[in-house]
């Protein structure tokens, strides 16, 4: 019969893997008190916790979801094109300040915020704040702010907005009432979604090729080692960070080749 062992100790991707998280709800779990820390040397947590707190996991998805906290330009992002306004980041920290919006933890020093939590936001609050921020200049964007509105690239709002002969005002500054009817129109959302799907695969396309160069450069430093035409065999960490890139770039490229869902 073969042999069981058990696990004496896990370190924090072990932990988190035993809890069923992921590292950052392991992260934030930590910060707001909902798992221990580790009890064991080298920050690790032995078997015995592991197993007392394994059903805890359940309880921090729970708390905080499944996708990841944001920082503010992505929450600002998102809650534009909910509420079809020119959110800016300043305005994610006037919700903050007003007690409208939690920060769940920081990432590099700067505060991030639960996806769940910015859709549940008042539509209503979201906009007194954007209109205490821009005055009388409320119902009129940027073509920036159209584009974030639209969740659109800037250079496609631009297209379509010179190919509609859409109208500005003195200040080069298109009227939101414009804006939202572009946002309305199901035929030219899909030929933008597209756009933005052709694009998407370029850029993860042209990821994978340059981290294949990584792959195939390490490969003939090898090639040239074991020809004796090199005197060092090159070192492995680079191959195993390229490995890992190409795994989570082909993954990746899979959902994105993905047909949309119609």
């Amino acid at each position: 019969m073969p042999v069981q062992t058990t696990r004496g100790h896990y370190g924090a991707h072990q932990f988190a893997a035993h809890l069923g998280l992921t590292r950052w709800q392991l992260r934030v779990a930590l910060e707001h008190g909902m798992l221990p820390g580790p009890d064991l040397e080298g920050e690790r947590w032995s078997a015995e916790l592991a197993e007392e707190v394994r059903a805890y996991g359940e309880q921090v998805i729970a708390r905080f979801g499944d996708d990841p906290p944001v920082g503010s330009a992505r929450a600002a992002a998102r809650l534009a094109a909910r509420v079809r306004l020119d959110v800016e980041r300043r305005d994610i920290e006037v919700l903050v300040a007003q007690g409208e919006l939690n920060v769940i933890s920081s990432f590099r020093g700067h505060p991030v915020y639960l996806l769940r939590d910015l859709d549940r936001l008042d539509p209503r609050v979201v906009r007194s704040v954007v209109a205490a921020r821009k005055g009388p200049l409320i119902d009129t964007v940027d073509s920036g702010g159209a584009a974030t509105i639209l969740d659109w690239p800037r250079r496609t709002f631009d297209r379509v907005a010179a190919g509609r002969d859409l109208p500005t005002d003195r200040l080069g500054r298109y009227a939101l009432t414009d804006v939202r009817a572009l946002a309305a129109d199901e035929t030219l959302a899909h030929q933008v979604a597209e756009e933005k799907r052709e694009m998407a695969l370029e850029r993860t396309r042209n990821a994978e090729a340059k981290v294949q160069e990584v792959v195939r450069a390490w490969l003939h430093h090898c090639t040239a080692y074991l020809d004796r035409t090199a005197d060092l065999p090159p070192e492995t960490a680079s191959l195993s960070r390229a490995l890992r890139s190409l795994t989570a770039i082909r993954t990746e490229l899979t959902k994105q080749e993905r047909p949309p869902a119609s």
